[in-house]
């Protein structure tokens, strides 16, 4: 298989890395681009899923983020799944190195600030899961919605500070559609959880940031919920 088949495999998870990183959808993607491009214009075949992400990963290592390198090799391992050894070849790290910069990062978590969490889930289940998480990680879930009117209207009297949202919800209505009210309104990140996210990581503009496929695993909403409160803090 040759490098272009990869990349059209690995291309929405590539994004999906760099828009955490970067916090910014437009920039993430553009640093994909700029990572990638230069590779296929040389003809360069046999690039597997460690080159691919080993290109981002370098070029996102040229550029100012607030992420560290710590919470990148989190996002590595507790995100896109990687092994230590994989993420290791990625970083360009020792094995060593990249342990104790997972335990440095895993250590942040539990001293972020705790903050409100708003949850827009239409699965009493799911939505029960995810309020568990946030709850460990010292969060205060003030609120949920099952449709687009009750999730924008708790939104604008609750004001939560991070949204985690489902994209299709109860009475047929968008999550995403919801979600561009709420940040309209109180400019807080959001996070999709989503049995497809493939779906929202084309390279589009107004695509999100945070994406959470189901079923999803504890350790990666725990990291991508930190990263995003980083981002916003960032930005203040």
């Amino acid at each position: 298989m040759g490098a272009a088949d990869n990349l059209e495999r690995e291309m929405p998870y590539l994004r999906r890395y760099a828009r955490a990183v970067t916090g910014s959808g437009e920039q993430g993607d553009a640093i994909v681009e700029q990572a990638l491009v230069p590779a296929l214009e040389a003809g360069h075949q046999g690039l597997g899923r460690v080159e691919l992400f080993s290109k981002v990963e370098a070029e996102l290592r040229s550029v100012e983020t607030a992420t560290s390198e710590a919470r990148r090799a989190l996002l590595l391992t507790a995100m896109e799944g990687f092994s230590l050894s994989d993420t290791a070849a990625i970083m360009q790290r020792g094995p060593a190195d990249v342990t104790a910069l997972i335990a440095e990062a895993e250590q942040g978590l539990t001293e972020a600030l705790a903050t409100d969490v708003f949850i827009m889930e239409d699965e009493p289940l799911v939505a029960a899961h995810i309020a568990q998480i946030a709850r460990e990680l010292g969060h205060t879930v003030i609120g949920q919605a099952v449709t687009r009117s009750d999730a924008v209207e708790k939104c604008r009297e609750l004001r939560p500070s991070v949204l985690l949202a489902d994209v299709q919800l109860a009475d047929g209505s968008s999550g995403a559609e919801a979600a561009d009210e709420i940040v309209a309104a109180l400019g807080i990140p959001v996070i999709f959880i989503t049995a497809f996210p493939q779906k929202l990581l084309a390279g589009k503009q107004g695509e999100p940031v945070y994406l959470i496929p189901k079923p999803f695993r504890p350790d990666m909403v725990k990291a991508v919920i930190s990263q995003a409160l980083i981002q916003q803090d960032a930005k203040k």
